[in-house]
């Protein structure tokens, strides 16, 4: 009998993004559906879904959502995807804003009372709508309410919904003061020290690590990780708890989207048969970052959100370093405003050599996939990452910090062996080695192709992850079968 699954997710491509959460709700039910599983997605009605003409029609629903003293309606819209439902939340006083979580200068100030409403609104929505859901596969912080509502108040409403609960991130909590707990409308038992507290406060992201029926993460080496106090930000001994039922799935890619023999979005298209096109490619983002670099010189690229996460510090401190070393390097993302400003400082210094773009632009991030020789990837940590999948299958190679998923997917090049280049000691001057060992390959062209063809052959797709989330999904809804 197939899985009826809910994946209540905070964003989705191609409705709205801020990071790859966004790439996995968009691209897993895909799969999931290829194997039998009926699937949807709840997601709020932000601005980006209006501006996109994805809001679908409306369902003619009205469902009145408890918000601490308030009553507050959910009007609800369908669409559909890859022939997948997907049901928005529209409540414009909350989700019709420019941003989805905050501002650059921070996160909004009602954002508790924000995703307390979409968790609510998941559950509401789908009894409205006669959706019995074996499972409910729940997405960060911004869902982390729901297992605990399942334990809690709505356990009579769904008392066969089992539920996973995956951290993308273990860094964005989702915590809040206490004094607002009623505004969750959750029983007094649920905020103690095993429960929704943390530390005296409220901590959403906790709330769907201890109630949930599985947790999972993004891949194997995260998993581990996040039980150290090094990687667990205050909540390994929370993990090592939950040891038993948590999980690592690495993330896999749309090989439909992310493949330069068929990308629309570049200049000339390319396989491992032929890398001639990827000459063309180079060329086409040296000219789009006004380089002046020789055909042979290397180009290194960069596509990521600007945080201290992603190894910017480590990065901005070997730049002087890495340009002595005869080297191109594009960057684009957006983030802190700390590294707008230092990255467009440094562009300005070595404008031959050094292109930053610090925007958010889906067809240049293809661009410069496919055009860079070297993908950098120097993070402090890093749960799944996507971006070096990406440019294994463009054959850009991918430079990488052993650490979560980089370290999972990165194989150290050795001789007729690797499929790209990492170093362990998060430092400048580690990275700065590992750039001069890549170019060393580099310069000889033949070893350099066979690295390409090597790293392009490798396989990330769904199809993998989506039968692991499966057996995830029956050992969670098995936990409340009659």
């Amino acid at each position: 009998m197939a899985l009826n699954v809910i994946i209540a997710t905070p964003e989705a491509v191609p409705f709205a993004k801020t990071g790859g959460l966004a790439d996995v709700a968009g691209s897993l039910p895909r799969s999931l559906k290829a194997l039998g599983c009926n699937v949807s997605i709840f997601m709020p009605l932000y601005r980006s879904v209006k501006e996109g003409g994805f809001k679908g029609e409306s369902m003619d629903l009205q469902i009145p959502i408890p918000i601490g003293k308030r009553v507050i309606h959910v009007e609800v819209f369908r669409n559909e995807i890859h022939g997948i439902p997907v049901y928005f939340l529209k409540r414009d006083e909350f989700f019709d804003r420019s941003y989805l979580y905050g501002t650059p200068d921070g996160d909004y100030f009602d954002n508790l009372e924000r995703f307390t409403f979409f968790s609510r609104g998941v559950l509401e929505a789908a009894r409205a709508l006669n959706i019995e859901p074996d499972v409910i596969h729940c997405n960060d912080w911004q869902t982390g309410l729901i297992p605990a509502y399942l334990s809690d108040t709505y356990r009579q409403s769904f008392p066969e919904t089992g539920t996973l609960f995956t951290i993308h991130n273990i860094a964005y909590q989702g915590v809040f003061p206490s004094y607002l707990f009623n505004v969750t409308g959750l029983t007094d038992e649920v905020f103690n020290t095993e429960g929704i507290e943390f530390w005296g406060k409220l901590n959403l992201l906790k709330s769907g690590m201890v109630f949930s029926d599985i947790v999972s993460t993004v891949s194997e080496g995260y998993s581990r990780e996040i039980q150290t106090p090094e990687y667990g930000c205050g909540l390994e001994g929370v993990l090592k708890k939950r040891k038993k039922d948590l999980h690592g799935v690495l993330n896999g890619v749309d090989y439909t989207e992310w493949n330069p023999r068929t990308d629309d979005l570049i200049p000339a298209n390319f396989s491992e048969r032929s890398l001639r096109g990827k000459g063309v490619c180079k060329k086409d983002v040296i000219k789009e970052y006004g380089l002046k670099l020789g055909r042979r010189t290397p180009l290194l690229g960069l596509i990521s959100r600007l945080a201290d996460q992603k190894g910017l510090d480590i990065l901005a401190r070997a730049m002087g370093d890495l340009i002595e070393l005869d080297l191109g390097l594009v960057i684009l993302g957006t983030g802190e405003k700390k590294y707008h400003r230092l990255f467009e400082k440094l562009a300005r210094r070595w404008p031959d050599r050094l292109g930053v773009r610090t925007t958010f632009d889906n067809t240049l991030a293809h661009r410069v996939e496919a055009g860079c020789d070297i993908f950098l990837m120097p993070s402090r940590y890093e749960p799944c990452g996507l971006n070096q999948i990406y440019s294994l299958r463009y054959g850009t190679v991918p430079l990488v910090r052993a650490t979560g998923g980089l370290d999972d997917t990165i194989k150290d090049y050795k001789k007729n062996e690797g499929n790209g280049f990492k170093f362990k000691e998060y430092s400048s001057k580690a990275l700065v080695e590992k750039v001069k060992e890549a170019l060393l390959v580099y310069k000889d062209k033949k070893a350099w192709q066979a690295l390409q063809k090597r790293a392009m052959r490798e396989e990330f797709s769904w199809e993998r992850s989506a039968e692991k989330y499966m057996d995830l999904y029956r050992e969670a809804a098995g936990r409340h079968k009659r």
